[in-house]
C-alpha cells in the first residue's frame, strides 16, 4: 500500500484552519489569538528541524547522536516543568526535581523497551529509540508537572492544616499525606483517561500514523499497546519520584514546613508564618 503524500499546499490549507481560529478569537478578547499564531509558527519551524536532524541521525545510527539528541529532550522537558509551576521550588531545585524525575523514570523505562521488549539492533538504533524516548518523556513531562503544581498549590494554600499536624505530633509525611496522594493523582489521570478511551474514543497518534503509513491495522495495534504501557510506567514512577523529592524538599530536618523554599510566579517568594 502506498503512502499519500502531502504536499506545501496542503499544509497551507490546514494552516489556513489555525489562522480562522486566530481570527474568531480576535472579538472574544481571551489573549490567545498571538498564541496561536505563534506556537503554530514554532510548530513548522521545529518539526521541520527535527525531521532534517532525524535524518542524518538515522542515516548514521551512532550512540552519540543518540545520546546528544535524548539530553536536549531532557533538558527541554526539564525547563518546560518548572516553568509551568504556579509555586515552584527555589534554586537548582526548581529545574532539576523534575529533569530528575523524568531522567530516571523515562530513561529507564526507554532502554527495557529497547534492551528487552524491542530489542533492535543495535539497541540504540535512532529510528527506534528517539521516537520512543519522545512519546514516553512527553506524557511523563506532563504528569510530573501536574504533580509537583498540585503539590506545592496544595502546601501554600493548606499550610495552617499542615502546621496543626505537625503541632500535633505528626511527622512531616503524614502531614502532608492526603496532598500527596491527590498530587499523584492528578499527575496520572492523563495517561489513565488516555489508556481507557484508547480506539472508542480516539485512536492513539502513533497508531493512527502507522495505519496511514500502510502498516497492517492489528501490527499497529500491538505497537500501541507497547507504547501506551510504556508511557504509564514512565509517567507514573516519574510522578511518583518527583511527588517524594517535593514533599521532603518542603521541610527542613527540624520538621518544619518550609514555604520560603518556594518561588511563586506572582511575588517571587513565601515567608514563613511564625506563631
Amino acid at each position: 500500500m502506498d503512502t499519500l503524500s502531502i504536499d506545501i499546499f496542503d499544509l497551507g490549507l490546514a494552516a489556513v484552519l489555525v489562522v480562522f481560529l486566530a481570527a474568531i478569537m480576535l472579538p472574544i478578547s481571551l489573549g490567545l489569538s498571538r498564541s496561536i499564531i505563534i506556537a503554530a509558527a514554532r510548530t513548522c519551524i521545529q518539526l521541520m528541524l527535527i525531521g532534517l536532524i532525524l535524518k542524518i541521525v538515522f542515516a548514521s545510527a551512532r550512540l552519540d547522536w543518540v545520546i546528544a539528541i535524548a539530553m536536549v529532550m531532557l533538558l527541554v522537558a526539564g525547563r518546560e516543568v518548572m516553568v509551568r509551576q504556579e509555586h515552584r521550588f527555589s534554586g537548582w531545585w526548581g529545574y532539576g526535581l523534575g529533569t530528575f524525575s523524568m531522567f530516571l523514570s523515562s530513561f529507564l523505562v526507554t532502554l527495557i523497551a529497547l534492551l528487552v521488549i524491542i530489542s533492535p539492533h543495535p539497541w540504540y538504533e535512532p529510528r527506534y529509540a528517539i521516537p520512543l524516548l519522545g512519546m514516553i518523556l512527553g506524557n511523563t513531562m506532563t504528569g510530573v508537572a501536574l504533580a509537583v503544581n498540585n503539590l506545592t498549590r496544595a502546601a501554600v494554600h493548606e499550610q495552617a492544616k499542615i502546621e496543626a499536624r505537625l503541632m500535633l505530633g505528626y511527622g512531616p509525611q503524614v502531614a502532608l499525606s492526603d496532598i500527596r496522594r491527590q498530587s499523584i493523582h492528578s499527575g496520572l489521570i492523563p495517561i489513565v483517561n488516555a489508556m481507557a478511551a484508547a480506539g472508542i474514543v480516539s485512536l492513539p497518534g502513533m497508531m493512527t500514523g502507522q495505519i496511514l503509513a500502510g502498516v497492517p491495522p492489528i501490527e499497529a495495534v500491538k505497537y500501541q499497546i507497547l507504547i501506551m504501557f510504556m508511557i504509564a510506567a514512565g509517567s507514573g514512577f516519574g510522578t511518583l519520584g518527583a511527588v517524594w523529592l517535593g514533599s521532603r524538599r518542603l521541610f527542613d530536618e527540624r520538621h518544619r514546613l518550609r514555604l520560603d523554599r518556594l518561588r511563586s510566579r506572582g511575588n517571587g517568594g513565601f515567608t514563613r508564618r511564625h506563631g
